[in-house]
C-alpha cells in the first residue's frame, strides 16, 4: 500500500522532531504577549527584591537574584531551551534555598560575626560619631520649659554671659533671639513653672537638643551644659580619634584598637580569615568541648541506628512468622509510636523520666533510690538512646518486614537441605540480603541521627553542662545542638562565625560518610546479586 505524503513525513526519523520544533516556534501573538507579561511580572518582583537586598547592604545576593532572573528570561524566550522550562522552578529553589545558603555559610565562617560584631563598619562609625562628652570648660545654659495644648514641649536655653540663646524641641535645636524677659507663651506653647517642669522631666530630656556641631544636655532642674562629639573619624587614614582623651584607634579584625591594645565597643563584622577554623583546633576552651561533642555525636548516631535496626529487625522477624496469631493487630500496635509526633513523645518521655515521674518512682521502689537521669551525664545519654530507640524502631520494623517478604523462600529450603541452622540462615542469608535493600536507609538514618536536633533539645537541652569549659557545651550535646547554642542560645552572646565553621564540619563529615557508605552498599549489592 502506498503511503500518503503526511504519513511519510510522520514516519521519517526527523519528522516528529521537525514538526515539534516548528509547532513550538510558530507561537501566536497571544502566546508571546502572555509570556512577556508573565516575565515582566517576574522581573518586576525580582528587581524589587534585588533593590531591597542592596539597600540592606547585601549586594552579592542582589546580583545573584538578578542573574537568576536573567537566566529565567533566556530560558522562556529561547525555544532551544524549551525542556529547561519545566526544570526552572526546581533549579531556582535549589539555588536560593541550598546553594546560596551554603555559600553564605562559608562566607560567615571566615568572619568575626558574633555578639558585639554584628553591625557594618559604617554603622559602627556612625554610632561612635553620635557619642558625646561634657568637657570641663563646657558652657552653661539656663533653661525654661514650654508646653502646647497637644502635649508637646519646647525648651528655651540661654547663656547671658555669651549672649547666646537657643530654642529646642523634637525637631532639633535652633538659634533664638530671646528677649530680656521670656514671654508667658511662644506661639501656642505656654510657659511651665518649676513644679510642672519637674513632672515633665522625662519628656524634656527626650527632646532633640542637637545641631550639626552642637549638643546641649539638661544637667539639673535649672541648668544645661554644652556637649562635644567624643569621636572623630578620618576615612582616608581609617582612624578613630577619642577627642576627650586624644587616643587614636585603628581597626584590627573588626575592632577599633588603641596602640596599647585597649579596644572600644561595639566592633563590626569583618573578614578574619581562618581564625574560626584555628580556634577549633588551637583554643582549649573550644577544642576540648568540640572533640567531646564530636565523639558523642558519632556514638549517638551509630548506636541509634544499631539499636533501632536491631529492635526493628527483631520485631519484623517475629511478625513475619506465619504461625504468629493476630499478626495484623500486633503490627498495628507496634507501629503506634511512629504515628505520634516525635516532639510530643520526647516531651512525654522527659516527664516520665523526671524525679516525680513513673520511671523515677519505679526505680525508688525497686532499688530504694531514684536515678539522676538529667544531671548524670551517663544516665542522660542512656535515657536519650532509649527514647530514640522507641521513636525509631517502628520505621525499621516496617522496612525490614517489607524486605523480609521480598526474599524468596526457595533459598531457605536449599539451605535447610544443606543442613543450615536458623542462626546460620540468618547470618548467611537473611542479614546480607536485607542489607542490600536496607543499607541506603541505614545510611539515611545515620545522617538523620547525626543531626537529630529535636530529641536532644526537647529531652535535655544538651545538658548537663560541662563545668570544665566556658563555651556553651553540654554532656549530651551533639554537633548540631552545640552549633545552635553557639549561634543563638548560649546565654553568653552569640558567635555566628564559629557556629558556621562547625556546621561546615558537620556538612563535610556527613557528605564523606554518605559517599563511603553508598560505595560500600553498591559493592555489597554487586556481591549478592
Amino acid at each position: 500500500m502506498q503511503q500518503t505524503q503526511s504519513e511519510r513525513r510522520l514516519s521519517s526519523p526527523g519528522g516528529n522532531k521537525g514538526g515539534g520544533a516548528q509547532s513550538r516556534s510558530s507561537l501566536s501573538l497571544t502566546d508571546w504577549a502572555l509570556r512577556l507579561i508573565g516575565l515582566a511580572f517576574i522581573d518586576g518582583i525580582a528587581i524589587w527584591f534585588a533593590l531591597t537586598l542592596y539597600n540592606n547592604n547585601n549586594p552579592i545576593a542582589a546580583v545573584v537574584v538578578l542573574l537568576i532572573t536573567a537566566g529565567i528570561n533566556v530560558i522562556f524566550l529561547s525555544e532551544r531551551l524549551y525542556p529547561l522550562r519545566w526544570m526552572s522552578p526546581g533549579l531556582v529553589l535549589l539555588l536560593l534555598m541550598v546553594i546560596y545558603p551554603i555559600c553564605y555559610n562559608v562566607y560567615i565562617s571566615f568572619t568575626n560575626n558574633s555578639s558585639g560584631h554584628t553591625l557594618s563598619k559604617e554603622q559602627v562609625v556612625d554610632k561612635f560619631k553620635q557619642q558625646t562628652f561634657q568637657p570641663k570648660d563646657a558652657e552653661t545654659y539656663s533653661w525654661t520649659a514650654y508646653r502646647s495644648p497637644e502635649g508637646k514641649y519646647r525648651l528655651v536655653l540661654q547663656n547671658k554671659q555669651q549672649n547666646k540663646s537657643f530654642i529646642g524641641d523634637e525637631s532639633g535645636l535652633k538659634p533664638y533671639d530671646a528677649p530680656a524677659t521670656l514671654p508667658a507663651s511662644i506661639d501656642n506653647f505656654q510657659k511651665l513653672n518649676s513644679f510642672q517642669a519637674a513632672s515633665a522631666s522625662k519628656q524634656l530630656e527626650a527632646l532633640n537638643l542637637k545641631t550639626a556641631d552642637l549638643a546641649i544636655q539638661i544637667t539639673s532642674s535649672t541648668e544645661a551644659k554644652e556637649l562635644k562629639s567624643k569621636y572623630s573619624y578620618e576615612a582616608v587614614s581609617n582612624k578613630l580619634t577619642d577627642l576627650e582623651s586624644n587616643t587614636v584607634y585603628t581597626p584590627v579584625k573588626g575592632t577599633f584598637t588603641a596602640p596599647d591594645g585597649k579596644t572600644i565597643a561595639p566592633g563590626y563584622a569583618d573578614v578574619v580569615g581562618g581564625d574560626n577554623y584555628g580556634k577549633v583546633f588551637s583554643d582549649n576552651n573550644i577544642t576540648g568541648p568540640f572533640v567531646g561533642v564530636f565523639i558523642w555525636t558519632f556514638i549517638f548516631a551509630a548506636l541509634s541506628v544499631f539499636l533501632t535496626f536491631a529492635v526493628g529487625l527483631g520485631m519484623a522477624l517475629i511478625l513475619n512468622d506465619d504461625k504468629l496469631p493476630l499478626r495484623t493487630l500486633f503490627r498495628v500496635l507496634l507501629f503506634i509510636p511512629y504515628t505520634i509526633p516525635a516532639f510530643i513523645s520526647s516531651l512525654v518521655w522527659a516527664g516520665l523520666f523526671s524525679i516525680v515521674g513513673p520511671v523515677g518512682e519505679t526505680a525508688k521502689t525497686i532499688f530504694g533510690q531514684g536515678f539522676s537521669w538529667f544531671s548524670d551525664p551517663n544516665l542522660a545519654k542512656v535515657m536519650i538512646l532509649f527514647v530514640n530507640t522507641w521513636l525509631g524502631y517502628p520505621y525499621m520494623m516496617l522496612i525490614c518486614l517489607g524486605a523480609l517478604q521480598s526474599i524468596p523462600g526457595d533459598i531457605y529450603e536449599a539451605a535447610t537441605i544443606d543442613g543450615a541452622t536458623r542462626v546460620q540462615k540468618f547470618w548467611s542469608l537473611t542479614l546480607p540480603l536485607l542489607l542490600v535493600s536496607v543499607g541506603p536507609l541505614l545510611i539515611g538514618s545515620f545522617a538523620f541521627n547525626f543531626n537529630n536536633f529535636g530529641i536532644i533539645q526537647l529531652m535535655t537541652q544538651g545538658g548537663p553542662d560541662d563545668p570544665t569549659t566556658t563555651t556553651p557545651a553540654g554532656k549530651t550535646d551533639i554537633l548540631i545542638t552545640y552549633t545552635y547554642r553557639l549561634a543563638f542560645a548560649s546565654g553568653k552572646g552569640s558567635d555566628l562565625g564559629l557556629a558556621a565553621t562547625i556546621s561546615l564540619f558537620i556538612f563535610i563529615i556527613i557528605a564523606t560518610i554518605t559517599a563511603v557508605s553508598f560505595r560500600y552498599t553498591k559493592q555489597l549489592e554487586e556481591v549478592y546479586n
